[in-house]
């Protein structure tokens, strides 16, 4: 398997206090990539955390290259949209896939949403957790309760054609990524509900694709 010609992908991670858990997941998303042999980039955008994570980095830029593993870190925690919005400046790849360093998401699903993409020609592919086998592993009762709540809600009052609309795990054009950010306003927990909801007012094409993944099942395979 490998991408078409041109493509690349810019991984956007988002880090705070995370200094256990990034080893794994770029390892995780080198050997994805490797195997699938689409040409990518990782953004590590760290927001000063105190368990020196920065360092950890580093360590891992050094690893596997600075043409792979790019840093871009911030002074102090600003919040998700805004590191985003930070990554995506300093992005190269036509394509922003954005997903969260905790091993909350697998990186083994990005080949999946690659070839949703390629044959809807979709502007953006969200990984669901409410269809299929889609699951939510490792949250607590509280996270996934506020999660449906808010997802329910916005799918009653909004209508916007999609089921995860708090996720964190997506596939994004460039370029509409760029138009969604420029329009939304929230910078907290409600950008990813904001950018799905704009994307469908743009009427941008959304694809969906069911992921999940267990802390104790890892694997690339």
């Amino acid at each position: 398997m490998s991408g078409r010609k041109g493509d690349r992908y810019s991984v956007l991670l988002p880090t705070y206090n995370e200094r256990d858990n990034l080893p794994l997941i770029v390892w995780l998303l080198v050997k994805c990539f490797k195997e699938s042999g689409y040409d990518y980039e990782i953004i590590i955008i760290d927001d000063g955390s105190p368990d020196g994570t920065l360092e950890v980095a580093k360590q891992l830029e050094k690893l596997y290259g600075s043409d792979k593993i790019l840093l871009r870190p911030r002074a102090k925690k600003l919040g998700l949209g805004t590191a985003y919005i930070h990554g995506m400046q300093h992005a190269t790849g036509n394509f922003i896939i954005i997903m969260d360093a905790d091993l909350s998401h697998h990186p083994k699903f990005i080949p999946e949403f690659i070839r949703k993409q390629n044959e809807g020609i979709f502007d953006i592919v969200s990984g669901t957790r409410y269809i299929g086998n889609g699951g939510v592993y490792g949250w607590d009762l509280k996270r996934k309760v506020i999660s449906r709540g808010a997802n329910f809600v916005t799918q009653v009052l909004l209508r916007p054609g999609a089921s995860d609309l708090t996720g964190s795990f997506r596939l994004y054009r460039k370029e509409v990524l760029e138009k969604l950010v420029e329009r939304c306003v929230s910078k907290g927990y409600v950008f990813q509900m904001e950018m799905i909801v704009r994307a469908r007012q743009l009427n941008y094409t959304i694809g969906e694709y069911t992921s999940g993944t267990r802390r104790s099942n890892m694997s690339c395979g």
